[in-house]
């Protein structure tokens, strides 16, 4: 069977974490002929649609589905579908949006029986298992992507296997050790150590996972062997399960298309000399933490990009940043506070920028390695903390910042801070280090990765190859579910 001959549905976890690898996924398969639906629910399709569009006028086979999600009718605020929107919701609101998600396996089900062909393949993230007993049902080959690290999702798996999280998993537990059996020395917990569905009131939709997982048809990471072969390799070993790595996606993104105001703020500063601060679409800091955040940056000297939101709804952070003679006044001169989105990847590819404080999502990451800049790691959640061991200690294009749990679980008297602003200050330096021999050796390394990335994802690449293998194996799978249909009917 011809890849033009091929439709992959494409079924993201609905998180722009999860919907921008797996929507850039479907452009780095489209563009190898087969033709590919991107299916979501309407608020995350209007999200996203802008994108979709853009690998259309390219002349690529993407299309967007949307699946009814009746939010206020399944006991949720209305038009609540999306991750970032459970942001200062009660747990009873988070435990019932991800139980919600669920019930779109009947819709989507009802659109795959209406088609005059079946598609050839779902990929599904695998924060969606619920698409398995409908793939099942309906003969449809199911690949499972991970849109965290293999080096995260692999660190969780060894901890299962030995017992780690068999007394169950508890709301915090600080205690560490070492992650047995792992291709690099790895400390972690039970806290920082922890796959997506291992909380309290979502044991079943945690079962649910692991299933769909086991009987999955193959694996899909957004990375490259560049920087994880050894724990790609290692879990798909692990599950017995033919397990490809087709990023990063982001670099199918032309960086330097973007006209932005921000990029000319750019090109009037040194190279190497920016620093580009970002959390992500999720993550929030605290006030406090945000001032003092805001003192290290003022008191580093260094010109910066800071891409914030936590001043929308924040009377504090607010008069922190806006108040006359505050922050953002003394620091005109050097530092650009962008409010909204920022175009991330044209922001890291520009050569005055030399270095990134990211709260390290795996999206960010990517992206910071593609881009060869160094990162100061100040991660806030669950595979953040595995990201910043796999930045600092294994890839060595790291400084930490100095945080050590996840923001969710620090004490009240903390006020949520972890990073003083001497701390901050310290780090700043450390990473944009100019003439020390330290600094230059990070920032060459990070300079050759960035260049591994690229080369994954071209012609020949183990990126590019892996994905070849995938379509191909997928068009001989296709192929015999055909059959075994048509002889069952």
């Amino acid at each position: 069977m011809a890849a033009s001959d091929l439709h992959f549905l494409v079924l993201p976890l609905a998180a722009q974490g999860h919907m921008i690898p797996m929507v850039d996924t479907a452009r780095l398969l489209a563009a190898r002929g087969p033709l590919v639906t991107v299916v979501t629910t309407p608020v995350n399709a209007a999200r996203n649609r802008a994108a979709v569009d853009c690998a259309r006028k390219a002349g690529l086979a993407v299309e967007l589905l949307e699946l009814p999600f009746q939010s206020a009718q399944l006991g949720l605020p209305e038009g609540m579908e999306a991750v970032d929107q459970l942001t200062g919701q009660p747990p009873e609101i988070a435990l019932g949006f991800f139980k919600a998600i669920w019930t779109l396996a009947g819709p989507l089900e009802e659109y795959l029986r209406a088609l005059p062909r079946l598609p050839d393949c779902l990929v599904a993230d695998a924060c969606n298992p619920w698409t398995a007993p409908v793939c099942e049902r309906l003969g449809i080959p199911r690949l499972v992507m991970h849109c965290p690290s293999a080096y995260f999702q692999l660190a969780v798996h060894r901890l299962a296997a030995h017992g780690v999280y068999d007394g169950g998993v508890e709301d915090y537990d600080p205690t560490p050790f070492e992650v047995p059996g792992f291709p690099v020395r790895a400390v972690g917990s039970k806290t920082t150590l922890r796959g997506f569905f291992q909380y309290p009131g979502v044991e079943q939709e945690h079962r649910d996972a692991l299933r769909a997982e086991a009987t999955a048809d193959g694996l899909l990471f957004n990375t490259f062997r560049g920087i994880e072969a050894a724990f790609l390799d290692a879990y798909a070993v692990a599950l017995g399960k033919t397990t490809w790595a087709v990023g990063p996606t982001a670099l199918v993104n032309d960086a330097s298309s973007s006209s932005s105001s921000i990029v000319s703020w750019l090109d009037a500063r040194a190279p190497d000399s920016v620093l580009y601060v970002s959390f992500g679409s999720i993550s929030l800091l605290s006030a406090k933490q945000l001032g003092k955040l805001a003192d290290g940056l003022e008191a580093s000297g260094r010109p910066f990009v800071w891409a914030i939101k936590e001043d929308k709804g924040n009377a504090a952070v607010r008069s922190l940043l806006e108040e006359e003679g505050g922050f953002e006044a003394r620091v005109k001169d050097r530092g650009l506070l962008v409010r909204g989105w920022a175009p991330q990847v044209a922001i890291l590819a520009h050569p005055a920028v030399g270095g990134f404080l990211t709260h390290c999502g795996w999206n960010s990451t990517l992206e910071a390695v593609s881009q060869g800049v160094p990162a100061l790691t100040w991660p806030t959640n669950n595979d953040q903390l595995c990201s910043e061991q796999l930045l600092v200690d294994v890839l060595g294009v790291g400084v930490r910042s100095g945080v050590k749990n996840a923001a969710m679980y620090l004490p009240p008297e903390a006020e949520g801070v972890q990073v003083a602003s001497g701390d901050v200050e310290r780090a700043i330096g450390d990473l944009m280090d100019d003439g020390g021999p330290e600094g230059a050796a990070r920032r060459s390394r990070a300079r050759k990765i960035a260049a591994e990335a690229k080369a994954a994802i071209e012609e020949g690449g183990t990126s590019h190859s892996d994905l070849t293998d995938m379509i191909r194996h997928v068009a001989e799978l296709s192929r015999k579910k055909r059959l075994e249909r048509d002889d069952g009917s």
